[in-house]
């Protein structure tokens, strides 16, 4: 049966449109994205295998290109209109806090980072730099490292922070493997870099780790 033939208040899209996106399943929505479904299946069968076969809507969104274009029912297009929805996505959020906005949101900053950080295959050291109202002024991805570890150099943030004339920062940096609490490591780095920046007077508001699903603040901890 196709999604035609049935009941209008089961459609995927007369649904979204009377109920909201709220109210639709990944697969509803995933299915809306397909628009057409393949060979004995409708769109809203084809998402509930691809969610299946990938292991939900998250993974098949980082999927790699490769494993995408292998995919029965998935192309090249699907796969460039897929990316383009998770950039839209993270470009939606950041919109919330583009320059000049003033930080006091911490939920809405966890969430950015979170969707910006947490999908990285290495560890990524970043920086939201703020001036002294702390509104942003700029984000920045600083240091890339490997499965495990990532050379945070103290002297190189003290310098962007400088030629950006930053008042204060917040940390960011991700955990591949998913687990959110700190390292020793971490908090090494965390008092060097403010032991740095306190140099010139430029405060360290908080060093937040993203995992997979949850984010750990050294500021919440007590720690800063």
């Amino acid at each position: 049966m196709s999604i035609q033939q049935w009941p209008e208040t089961e459609r995927p899209r007369e649904k979204l449109l009377t109920r909201g996106p709220g109210a639709l399943s990944d697969a509803e929505l995933l299915a809306i994205f397909l628009h057409t479904g393949s060979r004995g299946q409708t769109a809203v069968d084809l998402a509930r295998q691809l969610l299946r076969q990938f292991g939900g809507l998250r993974a098949l969104l980082r999927a790699e290109r490769h494993q995408v274009l292998a995919t029965r029912g998935l192309g090249p297009a699907k796969y460039v209109q897929l990316q383009a929805v998770l950039e839209l996505a993270k470009r939606h959020l950041g919109e919330s806090l583009s320059s000049g906005v003033v930080i006091d949101n911490p939920l809405l900053v966890k969430d950015y980072l979170h969707l910006r950080l947490r999908d990285y295959k290495r560890e990524v050291f970043a920086c939201m730099f703020l001036d002294t109202r702390h509104r942003l002024i700029h984000y920045e991805e600083l240091f890339r490292g490997t499965l495990d570890s990532a050379s945070v150099h103290p002297r190189e943030v003290l310098i962007r922070a400088l030629a950006l004339n930053a008042a204060a920062v917040i940390l960011a940096h991700n955990h591949p493997s998913g687990d959110a609490e700190p390292s020793e490591a971490d908090k090494r780095v965390t008092q060097r870099l403010r032991e740095a920046l306190g140099l010139v007077e430029i405060r360290v508001l908080d060093h937040l780790v993203v995992g997979d699903r949850t984010i750990v603040s050294f500021a919440e901890r007590g720690w800063l």
